[in-house]
């Protein structure tokens, strides 16, 4: 049989094995990625509430910020003012934000499991492929900082995930996962 150049040739086994990778690639793209964040009950005489900052960063440290947790309720943006507590994540771009800022910033939150996903997805959604770290950094009034960092490759796989790290002092458990 004679062949033209540049002519593609099918079967039925070429078809399905095809079908079958874009399938797969169609699905993990389609899936929505969590990021669990626990904050443990510390046994501490005064305790405040932690302010925390999400944000991922490509391998040249340019930041794309995801989520930030602090005192949004507190009288005249004094809450604003211990941003800069969150250390690295206000060098990496904190500073310059105009807070609040629509679907980014939220009150601080109590001991217990929070789960982030819309923010994670629509930061993941604009950033091309390539190796970054997530990092979750909290810090509390009387109290300490802690940073904790998930490197992750884009695009994400089933088989990459979870990606667990966990917290010392004011974080406990940070998972990066599928969502259920």
């Amino acid at each position: 049989m004679k062949v033209k150049k540049g002519s593609i040739f099918t079967s039925a086994f070429w078809g399905l094995a095809l079908f079958a990778g874009a399938t797969q690639a169609a699905d993990q793209m389609s899936s929505k990625i969590a990021l669990d964040v626990t904050l443990p009950q510390l046994n501490v005489a005064e305790y405040h509430k932690p302010y925390l900052a999400v944000w991922i960063e490509d391998n040249k440290r340019k930041a794309t910020q995801v989520a930030v947790w602090y005192d949004v309720e507190m009288r005249e943006d004094k809450g604003k003012e211990w941003l800069k507590d969150l250390r690295q994540w206000w060098r990496r771009g904190g500073r310059s934000l105009d807070l609040p800022y629509d679907g980014l910033t939220s009150a601080t939150k109590g001991p217990g499991d929070y789960t982030l996903d819309t923010q994670l997805n629509t930061a993941l959604a604009n950033l091309p492929d390539g190796e970054y770290t997530l990092r979750v950094e909290a810090s509390r009034e009387v109290g300490g900082r802690e940073v904790l960092s998930l490197p992750f490759a884009l695009p994400l796989s089933a088989n990459s995930l979870p990606i667990e790290k966990i917290g010392k002092s004011e974080l406990g458990r940070v998972a990066m996962r599928l969502e259920d």
